[in-house]
């Protein structure tokens, strides 16, 4: 089933005109975008099958104009919708006809770094890999590393709570976030957490992580900087089917090993990936993991022997150990490519479900019998340490019906998800894209208790609208 979307506000469109002149004063001429080619540039995002083109685009450049613009769409019922770097897999940053949008894209700076205590204060359009830039020369780094992290910014990985392949041993993007500058929908801007460990009170940063831009927009954050590892080396693992590569999965993380990254390829995701990026993957394997340790010399050796021991009990096609830093780049280069890869060939929809780590064999097979009842290839990447599922579904755009068949696959496979014990998502967030299923994992009673919070921040439901929440079935403020 297509995704819809509610009818524009004609009230809204009529005042076009007049809302543009009223946000011309707020900002700098060119951070204003008025004209449809080029609003054009921001009517989709990642999830790209979608388009609406926004009633006019506002790239600000620091708090104060962001606080000034809230407040004026505020005071004239003017939806915004809040837009980092446009990755999102889920649809979260697509704007409606009657709503803006405003990005953060012009917002980089580094503003603090504290190495001695271990933080970094940054603006949010910054993006992810920036971080590590700008700190790296003193040997530390900024540890979630979502797939798009050379362009996605700080902003949307907080509100998708991102995480990326190094989340199984450093945690997604809560568990190293210390404190954000947040503008609120009628321009307030409060300061919550800050450059400690914890704060005092309701856990409102907790609250804003993974919130999807509907509570605020985000400018500045307070992050976690870590020192790097003395070395790293990953392994490929090929296997001859899919489930010993899961069951081999299970069996190193109930071993109580924990690796710094572990992800999962199937055949299909190694051939598309390997065409592209030619790292050396094994192309007779049915499955592949990279699995990474680290430490000193001694520690990824002896880690490596106990996870290569494990893996032989799981009919292993074959067991590469990189030998040097650039073999370990090319293995990364890969993985990180894969999504790319697969664009290059095919158009695609990536899901993005969670499930318990014992439930991979399982889930595994069952995502190759939906796709392939509905004639449809599945190319699977994703973080199998952490259950964190990410099947590519290939169909063409071009032929009719195709898009709808993909959709409703990528529905069953996140149903699948939840009636294993998982959940719909695990760091792309729900957007547009699940919006729907929402109800297929929270009961009514729950859902009204999200909108009732969401309702305390956003009494009329001006930002990021039609997102997250079922169209119909909204509670009253």
């Amino acid at each position: 089933m297509s995704i819809a979307f509610p009818v524009p506000d004609p009230d809204i469109l009529a005042r076009r005109e007049t809302i543009i002149a009223g946000l011309r004063p707020l900002v700098a001429a060119e951070a204003l975008i008025v004209t449809e080619d080029e609003r054009r540039a921001f009517e989709t995002d990642g999830l790209t099958a979608y388009r609406k083109m926004p009633l006019a685009v506002v790239l600000p450049s620091t708090t104060a104009e962001v606080s000034a613009v809230m407040a004026y769409c505020h005071a004239n019922g003017v939806r915004v919708v809040a837009r980092g770097a446009g990755t999102s897999l889920a649809g979260g940053a697509i704007a409606q006809e009657d709503a803006i949008i405003l990005g953060v894209a012009k917002m980089t700076r580094v503003l603090d770094v504290d190495f001695e205590n271990r933080v970094a204060r940054v603006e949010s359009g910054l993006t992810n890999l920036a971080i590590s830039g700008a700190v790296s020369h003193e040997g530390f780094f900024y540890a979630p590393d979502p797939s798009s992290q050379l362009a996605c910014t700080i902003a949307g990985n907080i509100a998708m709570n991102s995480g990326g392949a190094h989340c199984l041993k450093y945690g997604v993007t809560t568990n190293n976030l210390l404190g954000v500058t947040l503008v609120m929908n009628d321009g307030t801007v409060a300061e919550i957490g800050g450059a400690h460990l914890d704060s005092a009170g309701y856990d409102l940063l907790g609250l804003i992580c993974g919130s999807e831009g509907q509570l605020g927009i985000v400018t500045e954050a307070t992050v976690r900087i870590l020192r790097a590892a003395e070395g790293a080396r990953p392994a490929l693992v090929g296997f001859s089917s899919v489930e010993d590569a899961g069951a081999c999965t299970a069996a190193i993380i109930a071993a109580g090993i924990i690796p710094v990254a572990m992800e999962y390829m199937d055949r299909e995701a190694i051939l598309i990936t390997e065409d592209f990026a030619q790292a050396g993957y094994p192309r007779d394997a049915e499955a592949m993991l990279i699995i990474e340790v680290e430490g000193s010399d001694e520690e990824c050796e002896a880690m490596l022997a106990r996870i290569e021991a494990i893996a032989r009990d799981y009919r292993p096609t074959s067991i590469r150990v990189s030998k040097s830093e650039a073999e370990s780049a090319a293995i990364w280069k890969g993985r990180k490519s894969a999504f790319g890869a697969t664009g290059r060939i095919s158009d695609y929809i990536c899901m993005d479900g969670t499930i318990p780590t014992g439930q991979l064999p399982l889930v595994l097979e069952r995502i190759g019998t939906i796709c392939a009842d509905k004639g449809l290839r599945v190319a699977n990447v994703f973080h199998a340490g952490d259950g964190n599922l990410h099947p590519l579904i290939l169909f063409d755009i071009n032929t009719p019906g195709e898009l709808q068949k993909a959709e409703a696959a990528g529905d069953e496979i996140l149903k699948l998800c939840v009636e294993v014990g998982g959940c719909l998502t695990g760091e792309h967030g729900v957007g547009i894209e699940k919006r729907e299923l929402m109800r297929f994992q929270y009961a009514q009673v729950d859902l009204d208790q999200q909108m009732r919070v969401r309702n305390v921040f956003d009494p009329k439901w001006l930002m990021n609208p039609a997102k997250v929440f079922p169209l119909e079935g909204r509670v009253a403020a």
